[in-house]
């Protein structure tokens, strides 16, 4: 008999908007951060049986431990979400919370690894794989797809591809499950259509939204600017959403051994066309955080988790999203996101569970039921305390949002580089000579340095370093 009949399904407000590891995370305090919020009951039927699968194992009674900068169980009057619902009620799990500040949670889990305390399950992020593999921080999933359901009909097939691009070392340690925080772009129809300009969106339905379209339409804005006034094309983070567009990588993996890919020509048409946008002075290199509400400014490039508020500060503005334009030479759309992944940490003896959880999470993503609670939880307006709009989501945002992450409809990438270490990948310190090689070849270009005044020369700064961190890894791997 089925210990449980029905699931009490809550999400977060923007559950498909979560904040992520991502440089580009910050969101801009309100002036008030309590906001209210409707209290609507959500409820799903599920069956024990069905949701288990054929190879669930019995993991009752038991508690993984999560280290992490944030709490996976409900705080702050939050519901619980879908996979800690089924976690709990279907599987008879808990999950405890051990926090971790997020500029110490990796040396804090390696002194929990080191001294033998208890931890089980660690965010993915970036520096995951290789790094975090090559620190001897997490271990494989392979033992456990089976309590994951991956040889369930349909439950994992759209993720095929997208984990076997994490595979390392003939072992796969991420398996996401979901593609998140899509970089997108946010523009005004209502603008577009008053300077005479076709919408990106249809174009991108179309097939014909690329770099091309992208700087035609950039430079006839500015261009337009009546006098005594100034224009810009586009604001905000995207260069690493540049190169990504082209499909290619700066490090290539051949599964035995990395390679660096500096020199590849499509990489370099990225970074001139980054210094294009530079030249013509089309970019607008001031934070602002949401899409600029005076439209001085054409586009507006941003993970998924700006759009909320964006729409609060244009509420006329009939806002709408769009993937960064392919590169010409790119037979389809690439994809600048990040991805939902949980870690299992080295020496944990809670695999099962883990593997468990990350099931959870994948039927939270997948199954109808549970993705119609998610937007519809999604689509309800944060307020403040006085009642006053802070963030929302249209319904055909959201409906576009979904579709972007549908790796059958665009193409996710993953670079290595990104989880090669802080020489590769640190913005802690935020200037040229400081930060990391990839922050410098996503950004320098567009932001104009003394020290860099081509791409050649950008190129040539640090091609040796590159050499020098492939080296180390493939020594190391």
């Amino acid at each position: 008999m089925n210990k449980l009949n029905r699931v009490l399904v809550g999400l977060f407000a923007f559950s498909m908007i979560a904040a992520s590891s991502t440089s580009c995370q910050s969101k801009e305090t309100s002036e008030n951060n309590s906001h209210y919020k409707e209290e609507d009951e959500y409820t799903v039927s599920v069956d024990e049986k069905e949701v288990k699968g054929q190879n669930s194992v019995d993991i009752e009674g038991q508690t993984i431990v999560w280290l992490a900068d944030y709490d996976l169980n409900p705080t702050n009057n939050n519901d619980r979400s879908v996979a800690l619902s089924l976690f709990e009620d279907v599987y008879g799990a808990k999950v405890k919370f051990v926090k971790a500040d997020s500029n110490e949670k990796f040396s804090k889990l390696a002194t929990l690894i080191l001294s033998g305390d208890e931890v089980d399950m660690f965010p993915y992020e970036w520096d995951a794989v290789p790094n975090g593999v090559v620190k001897d921080q997490y271990q494989p999933l392979d033992p456990y797809y089976n309590v994951m359901g991956m040889n369930e009909d349909g439950l994992w097939d759209d993720m095929t591809e997208v984990i076997d691009m994490f595979e390392y070392n003939g072992n796969h340690y991420v398996v996401p499950f979901t593609v998140s925080d899509p970089l997108v772009i946010t523009y005004s129809r209502k603008l577009m259509e008053e300077q005479g300009l076709d919408d990106p969106y249809e174009l991108y339905l179309d097939g014909k939204w690329d770099w091309d379209v992208f700087m035609d339409m950039m430079e006839s804005f500015v261009s337009g600017a009546p006098d005594g006034t100034q224009r810009y094309g586009i604001n905000g983070w995207f260069g690493q959403a540049i190169i990504q567009s082209t499909g290619h990588t700066v490090i290539n993996y051949d599964g035995k051994k990395f390679e660096n890919n500096i020199d590849d020509p499509e990489i370099e048409k990225a970074e001139l066309l980054m210094q294009e946008i530079a030249s013509k002075h089309l970019y607008q290199p001031d934070w602002i955080g949401y899409f600029p509400d005076n439209h001085s400014t054409l586009f507006f490039a941003m993970g998924d988790w700006a759009l909320g508020t964006s729409n609060a500060k244009n509420p006329d503005s009939d806002l709408m999203v769009v993937p960064f334009p392919k590169s010409p030479d790119a037979k389809k759309n690439y994809l600048c996101c990040n991805y939902a992944a949980k870690m299992l940490v080295k020496n944990s003896t809670k695999g099962d569970a883990v593997a468990t959880y990350i099931k959870c999470e994948r039927l939270a993503a997948t199954q109808e039921e549970y993705k119609k609670v998610a937007k519809q939880k999604a689509l309800v307006e944060e307020k403040t305390a006085s009642g006053k709009v802070k963030s929302f989501i249209t319904e055909e945002q959201y409906d576009a949002l979904r579709s972007f992450l549908d790796p059958k409809e665009v193409t996710p990438m993953f670079d290595f580089a990104y989880g090669m270490g802080d020489i590769m990948n640190n913005d802690g310190e935020y200037t040229y000579e400081t930060r990391g090689v990839m922050n410098n070849l996503t950004q320098a270009l567009l932001e104009g340095n003394d020290a860099v005044d081509s791409w050649a020369t950008l190129r040539d700064s640090w091609t040796g370093v590159i050499d020098e961190e492939v080296k180390r890894f493939n020594e190391t791997r």
